[in-house]
């Protein structure tokens, strides 16, 4: 390798990608390094047995209860059949499968297939519990539970709000508009109706600049998704935090909001890293599969590199997005109606009401009108991503090459291996909400 070049892993499907790039140009951010827990079964039973706040999962639970438990679907990588096993075993002697019923928290997404549910939760338990994936269109499955926070019509899924005992279960990192995930929105809008989760992600709170990353008190979006588990109940939620690799860094349990606000902080720790200025070029990842699965996906790893890109400069997304759009769901037409990233923002606030898919069309949009975007994917043709006002990249180091060569000789390209893993801020001023 010439000396004037560095290799750089970007998280990229299953297998990675390797991309040569220049060294003295090149600034490559990644989260703080966490090694895996020495013990992962001891960690997640300590989360069970020493919460945060509030009482042991084992007080929380009694004996012919009926217990309901959200987990994530396929597009996040939760470690799903370690924390239901550590759940049983926790509750042993007080409750077990058969008192079980495992939410699949789609939010708006398509349910997950019998073959992948094997796969999020292991053979023995996908066949052994009782699983449910959510459907927020399904009126059948949902129960009106009123309205909370800023004027949200509140529909949860039914087997979750007639349960004695509700758990949460997740992963925390940064989010694009929540600030971060896991905890509440393993609720709402997890477990919500697609009105609901229309009203969460309407223009105005989408638009919001609180409405960004690691900022939870005071986004609007967030500020609603914690009214909501508050004012329906959690009984007990339990989170986890995953280094690149996917192990189990740390885990955190007990109530909802105390529970999630200690996984954050460990997070923002974690996550947010300082740069020195803005780059012309930065080339981001959705961090990998399953993360990276579809093009709605990877809006999120576009989103994290405009926190440090010049205004007008160029963003490189390596999305696998072997899932393509997806082809359920509004999206691919959403972006397709409108000529420009500046006439879809405007027709989306001029809608009287939020259709499904607007947020990701939205901040997408957003993105758009501060850089120019392209995609390097395996899972869209050229023709799909101009159609998404992307340009499609081919080869990613020949891209970059020439984009420093056109910006000139003091350009530079920062590399966001993981994505929206590592959150990028120019000043030393992150907020602490």
């Amino acid at each position: 390798m010439p000396d004037d070049l560095i290799d750089v892993d970007l998280a990229y499907g299953r297998q990675g990608l390797r991309v040569s790039l220049p060294a003295g140009r090149t600034t490559v951010v990644t989260p703080a390094h966490q090694r895996a827990a020495p013990d992962p079964a001891a960690t997640l039973r300590a989360a069970l047995r020493e919460p945060v706040a509030g009482a042991p999962l084992r007080a929380v639970v009694r004996p012919g209860q009926r217990v309901a438990v959200s987990v994530c679907d396929l597009t996040r990588p939760q470690p799903r059949e370690a924390m239901l096993r550590a759940l049983l075993d926790e509750l042993a002697g007080i409750a077990g499968a058969d008192d079980l019923t495992v939410l699949i928290a789609t939010g708006t997404h398509r349910g997950n297939t019998p073959a992948e549910l094997a796969e999020m939760l292991g053979p023995e338990l996908a066949a052994r519990l009782r699983v449910i994936n959510h459907d927020a269109r399904d009126e059948a499955m949902l129960s009106w539970c009123g309205v909370h926070g800023d004027g949200v019509p509140v529909w949860l899924n039914r087997h979750w709000v007639d349960a004695d005992v509700k758990i949460t279960t997740g992963f925390v990192e940064p989010h694009f508009f929540a600030g971060f995930s896991g905890g509440p929105k393993l609720v709402a809008p997890g477990l919500a109706g697609l009105e609901t989760t229309l009203t969460l992600h309407d223009a105005r709170r989408i638009g919001s600049d609180q409405a960004t990353w690691a900022v939870c008190e005071g986004n609007p979006v967030h500020d609603d998704v914690r009214a909501i588990a508050a004012a329906t109940g959690v009984d007990f939620a339990f989170d986890v935090v995953l280094n690149r690799e996917q192990e189990i860094v740390a885990a955190f349990g007990g109530e909802v909001l105390a529970m999630h606000a200690a996984a954050r902080d460990f997070v923002r720790q974690v996550a947010m890293r300082p740069v020195d200025g803005r780059f012309e070029v930065v080339v981001t990842t959705n961090s990998g599969f399953p993360l990276d699965q579809n093009l709605y996906q990877a809006v999120k790893g576009m989103s994290a590199a405009t926190t440090v890109v010049e205004p007008g400069g160029l963003i490189i997304c390596a999305a696998q997005c072997a899932d393509g759009w997806p082809d359920h769901g509004s999206f691919r037409a959403e972006l397709a109606a409108e000529p420009s990233p500046e006439r879809l923002l405007a027709a989306i606030a001029a809608r009287p009401r939020t259709v499904p898919d607007q947020w990701q069309v939205q901040v997408l949009a957003r993105v758009l009108a501060q850089a120019r975007v392209g995609v390097h994917t395996s899972g869209l043709t050229d023709a799909d991503l101009r159609s998404a006002h992307l340009l499609a990249v081919p080869d990613i180091a020949a891209a970059v090459t020439a984009e420093l060569a056109a910006a000139g000789p003091q350009a530079r390209v920062c590399v966001l291996p993981e994505g929206p893993q590592t959150i990028p801020f120019v000043t030393e001023s992150v907020s602490a909400g």
